[in-house]
């Protein structure tokens, strides 16, 4: 008795059932717009406790487009604060630089006072 006698065949697959069991595409189409929310309004969006809105091609604040808000104030005073600390820096190298002349100087000076003082001394 042969192991494999009877051919493969299939089951016939059931029909499907309907893509969408929403009854939505029945509505009328404004009822669908309030359904499906396709009323858009401009784009908004909250950073930091701010509000924006997209507006004529422009991020503005919600509540005035022409006063700047506490954020971008803000943005301003680290931008200064950040320009002074380098101002502050190039001039502690200037001073650093100063110092390090100066001081070689210095010890310039005490050498050559040092081979004057010297009993040694050379002409």
């Amino acid at each position: 008795m042969p192991l494999f006698a009877k051919t493969f065949r299939p089951r016939k697959t059931p029909p499907r059932k309907s893509a969408s069991l929403s009854n939505l595409h029945t509505l009328d189409r404004p009822t669908r717009e309030i359904e499906l929310g396709l009323k858009y309004g401009a784009p908004t969006m909250t950073i930091g406790g701010q509000s924006l809105k997209f507006k004529e091609g422009r991020w503005i604040t919600e509540s005035d487009g022409n006063v700047p808000g506490k954020g971008t104030q803000r943005l301003k005073r680290n931008l200064q604060l950040a320009e002074e600390n380098n101002l502050l820096k190039l001039k502690i190298d200037v001073l650093l630089d100063m110092l390090s002349e100066t001081t070689a100087e210095s010890i310039q000076m005490e050498r050559e006072l040092e081979d004057m003082k010297s009993p040694h001394r050379t002409f």
